[in-house]
This record gives C-alpha cells, structure tokens and sequence, in this order.
C-alpha cells in the first residue's frame, strides 16, 4: 500500500462581512512516493550554471512536494500544450444534477483562461471532454468510503477503475496529460462543512488505462460556494488550485488557514477573490525566464527594478539564498491580471524552504505592518496579510542572516518598484 502523506488544509475564519464560518476552506493534495514517467517544469538548467546558481536552492529528497528547483520528476510538464482530460461523474444514489456540461461550464474556459494569464502565454492547457453527459459509476457514492483525508487505497483506487472502466470505451486515456474529475456536486457533503477535492500526483501504481498510469488526477466534489453571490466569477478557481498540484506545486496553507502566505498566491487561498501564484512558483514551472530572475548570492548592495508580476516581460524576481534549501524572494505585486484582491500594492518578501512539506508552510509572507488587521475585508481573502507588501521608504531586515531590501522607489514608467538588496 502506498503511503499516502497527506496534507490537509485546517479551518480558518471567513471576512467580517461573511455571517457564517466554512469548516475548511481549500483542498487537500497527496503525492505518491516510486519512480516516474515524466519530468514537471520547465528543462532544468545546469545547476552549477552561473549566476543563478547560487539561487537555484536544491530540490530536498523525501520532502513532498519540495519547493527546490528543478521540480522533481513524475509531474505534468507546466510549458506548452497540456491536454487535460475532463469526466464528468454522477453514481445510482446521487444522479447528476443538470447537464454534465453545465457541470464542465462552471470551470472552463475560466480554468484555461487562468492559466494563459498567469503564465504569460506559456502553458497552453486545453481541457478536453469526449463524453458530454454524465459518466455514471456502478456502484453508490457511499461505497467508495470517499471522506476528507480518504487514502488512495483502497476507495480512491476502486473508483479510478470504475471510471476506466465506463470511459475506456469511448477515450484514449493515452493522449492526455492529466486526468480532472468532476463530480456532481450533490454527491458528498457541502463545501461549507468540509472540502473534499483532492489530488493525487506522481502516482506511477495508479490503474493504467490504454497503457498509462493515470499518475496525476483531481478531483473536485461540492461548490466552494459561500454565499456572497460571487460563485460564478470565482468558484471555478479550486480547479486551477488542484492543477497546481499536478505541477508539482506545494499547499502554501498551514493548521492556521492562510496565515503564512495569505492571498498571494491560489495554492493558499483558493476560495473567494481571484489571485496569482508567486513568483518563485513562476520560476520554477517554466514562466519566468533566467534573464527576468536576479540573484544576490554575494556580500554587498545589488539594486533591481523589479516590473509587476502580472505584466509580461521585464525583472520579476529577486532572490537571496540563505542556505542550500532556503533564501527570500522579492517581487512587485499590483491589482491587475489574476490579482484581483491586492489593496496594497507594493513589494512583496517572502521565505522559501524546500525541506518543508507540502501543507507544513514551505512558503513564509513578511508582513510590512503587523498586527494592522490588513486593508480588506473581502469574503476568503486573509486580512492580516493583505498589506504586506512594502512600499517605497520601507524595508525589510532578517538581523540574523544580515539582510536588507529597502524599497527606494517606484517606477513611474513600467508601475514597479526599484529595490536594494544588502548583504553583510
């Protein structure tokens, strides 16, 4: 039996202006340990490749989900045309509610659309689905003992089957990269009391169907719905959540909720209002180019202008390395593009830890004002975090490590931010 690790994201408080809590508020994420077929990402470069080098702090072995670069194999390739599966299921004792393409609408072409934003063109992801009705199962939703935090084996397992099983007939599981299922949302309890959806990534033992293992498949169950009337702009954004998870991409969230990264980046919060992923993560699936990346490996001052994160083209990303498996990365953030919900735009600091799991915090936000309670109150938006950003006249310093990024200015022309890292 494989050992499944998993990693679940804990409850945490909706905005002041929700009348009610959700009981957890994203999704869980799972990765196989064993061999596998493919490589995530983009090609690694060399890793002793000047002067990046020093930045490229390592993949950790045995760490799921390590935030390291290059990305460890067994993931879907995040650069150039991905063909992702798309079934729509229902069983005997809960039958499909509406069209199973109705079903499908609710998160495509959002779900392409997000992705095209976010990587800048660069992963062209086309959801495909040969089978526009629902796909029914054999066999009750109640018998695959389906629950928050369900291992693989043996429920998951089964139900792979079943759908290999009834699709096989009329799909080439072979043609396709990933695997999303869409389960009618009447089928398990509401995402109000509990998230089901769930990823299971780089899983070489999982069913083969025409000849491949399906390694990498999401699920999603109920409608992260809350109430607040946003669902049809914003519910589709668990997909692209659980897609990151086929990247390779980590939970950024913790048993606090959002409280280490916020919402800056979909792989911590992915309810409520649109956000981006961070730059590191952009980096290192392939949407960043070397040349857009500087790295301060040495002692001294290093000036960047850094361009938002949102637009294409130009600096996006400072980092300082620490240590072999960690170091701070810098990048401008503004409210354009995937990031809806910024209301303080600025210069974003953050820690990066590759010897840290999935869902533990690999991922660390440095908060410019602590304790401001933040400047929003959007519903499944992270207050506190929601001014983090620093702005021109402020810095951040890590005494320990002897590090320094004072944000000097910005930059009237491109809407960034110049920056000074320094170095004793």
């Amino acid at each position: 039996m494989q050992d499944t690790r998993r990693r679940i994201r804990r409850p945490i408080a909706l905005a002041a202006a929700a009348a009610f809590a959700i009981a957890a508020l994203a999704t869980a994420s799972t990765t196989l340990p064993g061999p596998a077929p493919a490589s995530a990402g983009p090609v690694a470069a060399d890793p002793g490749e000047a002067p990046l080098a020093p930045c490229r702090i390592a993949t950790t072995m045995g760490v799921q989900m390590s935030e390291g670069l290059p990305t460890a194999p067994g993931y879907v390739r995040s650069t150039g045309r991905v063909r992702a599966l798309t079934l729509m299921i229902d069983f005997p004792d809960a039958p499909g509610q509406g069209t199973a393409m109705s079903r499908f609408r609710e998160f495509f072409p959002q779900t392409a659309e997000w992705f095209r934003v976010s990587s800048y063109g660069r992963l062209h992801y086309h959801p495909e689905t040969p089978i526009p009705d629902w796909l029914r199962m054999p066999r009750p939703f109640s018998s695959y003992g389906v629950e928050r935090g369900s291992p693989y084996e043996p429920g998951y397992r089964g139900l792979v089957e079943d759908i290999v099983k009834a699709a096989d007939a009329r799909v080439d599981f072979s043609s396709y990269d990933l695997l999303n299922v869409l389960v009618t949302p009447n089928a398990g309890p509401s995402a109000l009391d509990t998230v089901l959806s769930v990823t299971f990534s780089g899983n070489e033992d999982a069913p083969y169907a025409d000849g491949v293992p399906l390694a990498n498949t999401s699920f999603v169950y109920s409608r992260q719905d809350d109430g607040s009337g946003t669902y049809a702009e914003t519910g589709y954004r668990v997909l692209p959540h659980e897609n990151g998870h086929v990247f390779g991409l980590p939970d950024l969230y913790t048993a606090d909720g959002g409280g280490t990264v916020g919402h800056w980046d979909i792989m911590s919060e992915d309810w409520g209002a649109n956000n981006d992923l961070l730059g590191w993560h952009k980096w290192k699936l392939g949407w960043l180019d070397d040349d857009q990346v500087g790295c301060a490996s040495r002692t001294g001052d290093f000036d960047y202008t850094l361009t938002p994160l949102a637009t294409a083209g130009g600096p996006k990303l400072a980092f300082v390395p620490l240590s072999a498996t960690s170091g701070y990365a810098i990048e401008a953030r503004t409210r354009e593009g995937n990031d809806e919900a910024v209301c303080k735009a600025g210069v974003l600091v953050y820690k990066v830890e590759t010897d840290v799991d999935t869902g533990h915090g690999p991922v660390t936000v440095s908060d410019s004002d602590h304790d401001s309670g933040g400047c929003t109150r959007r519903p499944n938006v992270h207050s506190e975090l929601s001014d983090a950003p620093f702005g021109p006249g402020e810095s951040f310093t890590d005494r320990t490590n002897g590090i320094r990024v004072s944000v000097l200015a910005e930059d009237p022309v491109t809407g960034g931010y110049r920056v000074r890292i320094s170095r004793s």
